[in-house]
């Protein structure tokens, strides 16, 4: 039924400003998930199982992070079939985000621009919001800095979150590409990312100790690297055993819609146009990593056709977020039932 009338409810959505709409949507969705209406949003899961990481994924598509940044509609995104579920970009404390307007559509190229900046209720309320949610598939929660957290002590507010989300999460994204806080990407670099993942490492075998169980870390980049970068990357992320690496995140890069409006905007844009920027990335970084760990392909997936792509040029799993708000609810099940 919400795919038949998913183009009305866009279309009417759409004609308001993009952040409240972001707002009502996941408002509404959680609302109808919690009632009697559940079955307006509800379509089954596509079992079409893959061991990705050590986990047993039901489906090869899931939410990308940024969409539910509190966990606060894990059910209702549940609902609608996803095989993993990506909640986050959350913080050790909570913190309001950049001024507002931080969010602009560009329709007639499929993107989104967003200066968000880590909008965020807190790790505490995250970890609330997990409970109190029924769900019992697989759950990866994506942590970042504090914007006021000086970059070269940025491993400790990746520690926190680590420590606190760990018994909770299927799998831990650590978000070093986010354009929209101020020097986040240089943890991508050098000296400061070989201390994260020396830390990072470390945590985890410490509280995999603890807990007796490993929950695998990811690592989520930039679209905005050039081969030298990818190549040294690699290197890093195999010399670190990482886990896993989640490729891409938004792009600065403004290459085919220079002349749209909102174009001029700050902040990182997604979908259709980032899609072949990420695709370069995420083949070159699986050519050299040659099966060292798993990749989850991101960035401007809004058909069966642009998924293959992904999982053609080395992802093991896909998520999707811009294509999800253009496409609807029918773009899950499309993937999960083609790839």
């Amino acid at each position: 039924m919400f795919n038949l009338i998913y183009p009305i409810i866009r279309f009417i959505l759409f004609r308001m400003d993009a952040e409240k709409t972001h707002d009502l949507t996941l408002k509404w969705l959680k609302k109808i998930e919690a009632s009697s209406f559940r079955w307006l949003i509800h379509q089954p899961m596509v079992n079409d199982p893959v061991e990705v990481f050590g986990i047993q994924f039901p489906n090869k598509i899931g939410l990308a992070a940024g969409l539910d940044k509190n966990g606060a509609c894990i059910d209702a995104f549940a609902a609608l079939g996803f095989g993993h579920i990506e909640v986050g970009t959350v913080t050790p404390r909570p913190q309001p985000g950049n001024p507002k307007p931080r969010l602009f559509r560009l329709p007639e190229a499929k993107g989104i621009i967003n200066r968000f900046g880590f909008n965020n209720q807190g790790v505490d309320q995250l970890i609330s919001n997990i409970k109190s949610s029924s769900y019992t598939g697989i759950l990866g929660i994506n942590i970042g800095k504090n914007f006021d957290t000086p970059v070269e002590n940025a491993v400790d507010d990746y520690l926190v979150c680590m420590q606190k989300i760990y018994p909770y999460a299927s799998y831990i994204t650590v978000n070093i590409s986010s354009p929209n806080t101020a020097n986040l990407r240089q943890l991508q670099f050098g000296e400061a990312l070989e201390e994260l993942l020396v830390a990072i490492k470390s945590k985890q075998h410490e509280l995999t100790q603890s807990f007796g169980r490993k929950i695998p870390v990811l690592i989520k980049i930039a679209p905005d690297l050039n081969e030298q970068e990818i190549d040294v990357l690699a290197e890093t992320f195999i010399k670190n055993k990482v886990d896993g690496i989640i490729a891409t995140n938004t792009t600065f890069s403004r290459e085919g819609v220079e002349k749209l409006k909102y174009a001029d905007e700050q902040g990182g844009l997604s979908g259709k146009p980032v899609f072949a920027k990420s695709t370069e990335v995420l083949k070159r970084l699986s050519e050299k990593v040659n099966g060292a760990f798993p990749i989850i392909g991101v960035g401007g997936i809004d058909s069966l056709s642009t998924a293959n792509e992904k999982l053609d040029a080395g992802a093991s799993l896909v998520q999707v977020y811009s294509g999800f708000i253009y496409q609807g609810p029918n773009l899950i099940k499309k993937i999960a039932e083609g790839v």
